[in-house]
């Protein structure tokens, strides 16, 4: 590929060549004047052909701004065929009132188009329809200002010194204008950017001068096709191809907005500017007594039909700006929500993290002192003791046998972090939950009933948590029964609508009509059973094995709170050894 582009280099170096040996040593001649607009139609077919692949390689924003410089070219182009034609095939001169001087003047037009879209720096926040919507205003101007300064001197009143006077101050203008752009987008890019930028300044710039002094040599009568007055155009043409061979820009962070909006801003003032420029072309047309009467009426009605038509424009842009800024404060105002929300959050997790540590330190510190209670009442109940005496020192253990597992709850509370999940049966979970509080409802006279399933009852989740969940509610449930009459506790699990399900009651199941509420803080109509850390890191840990604990409690029907966790499906080929002997629990009076 870039031998390609060496090969196209030397070639349009080769037709400049040309072009120059042939204005210095050819005479002013038919011959010469062809060659002359051949090869300026080759170089300008060559600089629009080189921009194309740019297009086809780009996307976005990119594509449209090389889609602009071709399209610029393009015109460019045609009217130089036209030029061709004339001066080639009609071997007559073009018309003094050229009807392509029109395209000549607009081919800059795109140009500038391309460079207000700014590739070169991140895309900001204007929204892209606001932008089409002013390129359109500035370009419905600019032929206005063409149709309204030149076209009546072509058509409405015939007058050649005056047309070419107009058009070619009218078409200086635009050519500082383009200068001024692109200046400014040299100086404000980096980069390949920078000289993309300045090679085309440069392009540019020598077409404004060689075009300048093409002029002064038709004025002086010394100007012909082929004469060293078109090397400065020759050159700027050939300039093109150059810039479309050798240039790699890319669009800088795409995707990537920036949050300022001053360019797209200053687009619209621009607009607006143009917008408002009307009644004073209106006001000149009509105090302006040099010109017919003829031109001031057509002046006059196409200046209010391009008010007519750029006041569409007007009020379209002004519905779509509308629109775009109810988005803007629909976007802000779930930005509000949101940041209010997250500082909720954040507020929250300080909190907990705080508790956390306070939990922690509180738990530790009363471990010692648990411990030793625990081994001194133990050291008691092994002692000679009435029966009275022994009936306090086994409450005495269980007590201090209840506090000891709150503390464990504080501590898992303080120091909760994610489960390691994996397959566990259930059913053996509760099993071994039972086992482990057997010391207290024993002590305690209470009697224990576990229905269990004989299948496998399988969860995902972290077995160590899952029995911490089932021994805290269990002990709970005890400390509560050794308030009442209740002697029974009936632990059993069930398969239902794929979730498994875990009654702890003191009264009997049959009722399955009863409702349920999920525990909370606020929920809790008992705060000395059914509220503490204990059930809260309870409820933390159901949370994250995708679960929750309900509870019912009613005077008349009793206490009665359930466990769901979301069940898994079984393994298809489960192993025919190494299935650990469960322990199966009877009840115990």
């Amino acid at each position: 590929m870039r031998a390609f582009s060496k090969f196209w280099t030397a070639a349009v170096a080769a037709c400049l060549a040309t072009l120059l040996l042939a204005a210095l040593f050819l005479p002013n001649s038919f011959h010469l004047t062809a060659l002359s607009d051949v090869i300026q139609s080759v170089l300008l077919f060559s600089g629009a052909m080189s921009l194309i692949p740019h297009v086809v390689r780009s996307r976005g924003r990119l594509r449209l701004f090389w889609t602009l410089i071709t399209t610029g070219i393009t015109f460019w182009f045609t009217y130089q065929l036209y030029w061709t034609y004339y001066e080639v095939w009609l071997r007559t001169d073009v018309p003094d009132l050229c009807a392509a001087d029109m395209i000549l003047f607009l081919h800059i037009v795109p140009l500038m188009a391309a460079l207000a879209l700014r590739p070169h720096a991140p895309q900001d926040e204007y929204a892209p329809r606001l932008r089409r919507l002013d390129f359109a205003l500035m370009m419905t101007w600019w032929a206005y200002l063409y149709i309204l300064i030149v076209i009546p001197w072509q058509y409405v009143v015939v007058d050649i010194k005056a047309y070419n006077n107009n058009l070619n101050s009218l078409y200086l203008i635009e050519k500082l204008a383009f200068l001024g752009t692109l200046f400014m987008a040299w100086v404000g890019s980096k980069g390949g950017w920078k000289i993309f930028y300045a090679s085309l300044f440069g392009s540019s710039l020598t077409y404004a001068a060689g075009s300048y002094f093409a002029n002064w040599a038709l004025n002086r009568h010394s100007y012909y096709s082929g004469s060293f007055y078109d090397i400065p155009l020759a050159v700027s043409m050939a300039w093109i191809s150059v810039i479309g061979l050798w240039t790699g820009v890319r669009e800088p962070q795409a995707g990537v907005r920036t949050t300022s909006t001053a360019h797209g801003v200053w687009l619209a003032r621009l607009g607006m500017i143009a917008a408002f420029s009307l009644p004073l072309f209106a006001a000149w047309a009509l105090l302006d007594g040099t010109i017919p009467p003829r031109i001031r009426s057509f002046r006059l009605v196409l200046t209010l039909a391009a008010a007519l038509l750029m006041g569409v424009m007007v009020f379209v842009r002004q519905r779509l700006l509308d629109a775009e800024l109810l988005r803007l404060l629909t976007h802000s105002r779930e930005s509000f929500a949101n940041l209010k929300r997250l500082q909720m959050q954040i507020t929250e997790a300080e909190k907990l993290a705080s508790i956390g540590h306070l939990v922690g330190g509180a738990a530790h510190e009363l471990n010692n002192p648990i411990t030793a209670m625990l081994g001194y009442s133990d050291l008691l109940s092994s002692t000679s003791l009435t029966p009275e005496q022994s009936e306090l020192a086994g409450k005495i253990g269980q007590h201090i046998r209840r506090t000891s597992s709150l503390v464990a709850s504080l501590l898992g509370f303080a120091k909760q972090g994610p489960a390691a999940m994996a397959p566990v049966d259930l059913n053996t979970v509760l099993r071994t939950a039972v086992k482990v509080s057997q010391p207290q409802w024993q002590a305690l006279h209470i009697e224990v009933r576990t229905e269990f399933p004989q299948e496998l009852l399988l969860v995902r989740g972290d077995s160590n948590q899952l029995l911490q969940v089932y021994v805290q509610i269990i002990n709970d449930a005890l400390h509560e029964f050794d308030q009442q009459s209740t002697r029974t506790l009936i632990v059993a699990s069930e398969h239902k609508d794929g979730m498994a399900i875990v009654h702890i009651s003191d009264t009997d199941l049959a009722d399955s009509n009863v409702e349920y509420v999920e525990y909370s803080e606020q929920t809790a109509e008992s705060p000395e059973t059914l509220s503490g850390l204990g059930l809260n890191a309870c409820q933390a840990i159901l949370r994250q094995h995708r679960g929750k604990l309900l509870w019912r409690q009613d005077r008349n029907k009793g206490t009665s709170i359930r466990v769901e966790i979301p069940v898994i499906a079984p393994p298809e080929k489960p192993a025919a050894s190494g299935v650990p002997v469960m322990w199966q629990p009877q009840p115990f009076a």
